[in-house]
């Protein structure tokens, strides 16, 4: 399949929308990472999403809308808890999980359960193209499934070349991590996945609202993405380092007879007078650049066939710092840089 690297002027949104409406897969700019959009109510099209990206099937996918009208096609009632959170971070890096009326839209997309995640993002570029093709898009992200996630073009067309029909380019997306899904069918509101959208931002419009941090067992299926299977992962080893462990870690990354990558903070950075070497990634100036920058980083090292280890730096588990602890821990698998291991 000859893939068509598209651009946001008018005519080429026409286009895509137009591919959409024929059921092809086009990937689309959001504020938070690049997207894999098909119609949401065309099961055929939505099977060559999960065939593009190599995503197990009971991995539901988000329903990115261009309007709040458009939610209510498939709603019967937007609950009121649900309609603040739409109105004070709609258009926005929240996603949010309803129920949805039996029938409106295929198993395949919702993973069989009563419930759906609904997201309206910032983009303009991308509602318009939703607008235009007047119907929803699925839109996990348009990585092979398990990957760090796109945030450019680029990223996705080193993934998705020859497999969709389009990619938009709006260029580096802004904050670079997924958006944060709530789920509002559990008696207290629960957040499945962290994201720019913190616990106490979120609180400060519904009040007391609960994080989940369990896993999903080997049977059940995942209210939402990042759940269940393992996420945002290069093919070589990648660990966290903690503050107090920089200068030993750095002290055996080059002691290693095979190079190894090294993403932190400019802070860090200046600090180990690694500024202007080879295999350092800038996180920039702290955790809001970190998270921008976490899967361009991953993906960088990843396709240098010399790095053999990835060492990144981890934050304090609050505000959005729980987002890009989330993605990292995932890319990780929970695994730290420690000196009693490694020296």
């Amino acid at each position: 399949m000859e893939t068509k690297m598209l651009t946001t002027a008018p005519a080429d949104l026409q286009t895509a929308a137009a591919m959409i409406n024929k059921g092809q897969v086009v990937a689309f700019p959001t504020e938070t990472v690049y997207g894999l959009g098909a119609d949401a109510t065309n099961e055929s099209a939505v099977k060559k999403v999960f065939a593009a990206k190599h995503r197990p099937a009971d991995n539901p996918l988000i329903v990115t809308v261009a309007s709040v009208e458009m939610v209510q096609r498939f709603v019967e009632v937007i609950p009121a808890q649900a309609q603040k959170l739409i109105d004070a971070f709609w258009p926005g890096s929240l996603t949010i999980i309803m129920e949805y009326i039996p029938g409106k839209l295929s198993p395949i997309v919702t993973g069989g359960l009563p419930t759906v995640a609904f997201r309206l993002p910032a983009s303009p570029v991308t509602r318009e193209v939703i607008a235009l093709a007047d119907t929803p898009i699925v839109g996990p992200s348009a990585n092979t499934s398990g990957k760090p996630s796109p945030t450019t073009a680029q990223h996705v067309w080193h993934d998705m070349h020859g497999k969709i029909a389009g990619i938009i380019d709006d260029g580096a997306t802004r904050v670079g991590v997924e958006s944060t899904v709530i789920d509002m069918t559990t008696e207290i509101p629960t957040i499945l996945r962290p994201g720019a959208v913190t616990q106490e931002e979120l609180e400060a419009v519904i009040g007391t609202v609960n994080s989940e941090h369990r896993k999903v067992g080997a049977d059940e299926t995942p209210k939402a993405p990042g759940m269940k299977y393992r996420h945002y992962a290069p093919d070589v080893p990648v660990y966290m380092v903690t503050d107090d462990n920089w200068q030993r870690a750095i002290i055996w990354a080059q002691q290693q007879l095979e190079p190894v990558g090294i993403m932190a903070t400019d802070e860090v950075i200046k600090a180990n007078h690694l500024a202007g070497m080879d295999y350092v990634w800038s996180l920039g100036d702290g955790v809001s650049a970190a998270n921008a920058k976490l899967f361009a980083g991953l993906r960088y090292f990843d396709d240098r066939n010399e790095i053999t280890t990835i060492l990144v730096q981890r934050f304090a588990d609050e505000g959005i710092g729980l987002a890009y602890n989330n993605r990292l821990g995932k890319a990780a698998s929970g695994q730290f840089w420690t000196a009693t291991d490694f020296m």
